[in-house]
């Protein structure tokens, strides 16, 4: 793999900067993930980190502020500035990376947000974790995701590699089973062994997502975002990808038993995913919380589950006060490990364990 490259201005503006990092080349050629964070970061653990000057103490006498590596879902990539921001106001510094295939990190020759096997993503994973390791210096890693992504940073703190790196993990609506009727789900995993990995880029399904439509300024919603990166129509999922996915739901179905703490947070209900939806800004329309918090304890023996009252499926852009309760809820839970500065309010949400 060759070297990353130097951290350049985002497209967030800002003090943001992004770093492509190279990956190994596929089929289809060259592969890149991109890092996300603020400049203002970089400088201040720069600051108490300087493995190039001789001398410097060794890594557990230096101050240290604990990084979350957030992971974004599908058809998603990070745009979340008020969630670092909360964040580092209670001790967090916070590093996204654009996943390759997605967002910063999706190039013309590539199909958007594909892959065969979540496996793919770890060479990817490994790279940023070595890059806040060795270069600025975090000792404790909390590793966050949404969505796909919190179903993906499940399984690869699982690894050999994440079990060694990550102290914590954040889950915000995990994509931990089909949100498809139980026959559905059975025949149709079946039915993707053997059609997604021959015909990979069949398409199961491709429909525009009222959800992610209502979320952005110009239809009525909070945020601001770059709908050719995040766009509303989605991206077609393809037989190969889903196959994937339900094999990574199928390991972790079986028990991950993860040696680090787990927060699992969630709605408290879920609804269809349509314009007609009276509750389409109060609850989950893409995932079923039902089966998260059953399957919550596939995890691992330490594992939290807290719902949240109004929250939609990315809970940091729920509406208020649902997303403070989410925001207060993380911080209180990582501050209960050791990680970060808890809220004045205490934990937020319906707490279930």
């Amino acid at each position: 793999m060759a070297e990353s490259d130097p951290w350049l201005p985002d497209v967030l503006g800002g003090d943001w900067v992004a770093r492509t990092v190279p990956l190994l080349p596929d089929d289809d050629g060259e592969v890149v993930a991109t890092l996300v964070t603020r400049r203002a970061t970089l400088d201040a653990r720069a600051a108490t980190y300087r493995p190039d000057q001789p001398g410097w103490p060794d890594p557990p006498d230096r101050p240290d502020r604990p990084v979350v590596l957030y992971i974004h879902g599908f058809v998603d990539y990070f745009f979340q500035t008020h969630l670092a921001a909360h964040l580092a106001a209670h001790g967090l510094d916070l590093v996204a990376i654009d996943l390759h295939g997605y967002g910063r990190s999706l190039l013309p020759h590539q199909t958007p947000n594909f892959c065969m096997d979540l496996r793919e993503y770890g060479e990817e994973l490994a790279a940023a974790t070595r890059i806040l390791r060795e270069e600025l210096g975090c000792q404790r890693l909390v590793l966050m995701g949404h969505s796909t992504g919190g179903l993906l940073a499940a399984l690869w703190a699982h690894s050999a590699t994440g079990r060694a790196t990550v102290d914590a993990l954040v889950l915000n609506s995990p994509f931990l089973d089909l949100n498809r009727p139980f026959v559905d789900r059975v025949v149709g995993t079946a039915l993707l062994d053997v059609v997604g990995g021959r015909a990979r880029y069949v398409v199961v399904k491709h429909a525009p997502s009222e959800y992610s439509r209502s979320l952005h300024r110009e239809s009525g919603g909070e945020w601001e975002y770059d709908r050719r990166l995040k766009p509303p129509e989605g991206f077609a999922v393809l037989a190969g990808w889903l196959r994937a996915i339900r094999s990574g739901q199928a390991r972790l179905a079986r028990g991950l038993d993860l040696d680090c703490p787990v927060l699992v947070c969630a709605s408290t209900r879920s609804g269809p995913n349509r314009a007609d939806n009276p509750d389409l800004n109060r609850c989950d329309v893409i995932l079923d919380v039902a089966q998260i918090v059953a399957r919550a304890p596939a995890l691992g023996s330490d594992v939290t589950v807290v719902q949240i009252e109004g929250g939609i499926h990315d809970l940091a852009l729920s509406p208020e006060p649902a997303r403070s309760a989410y925001l207060a809820a993380v911080v209180d839970w990582l501050a209960q490990h050791g990680l970060g500065e808890a809220t004045a309010s205490g934990l937020g949400g319906s707490r279930r364990v």
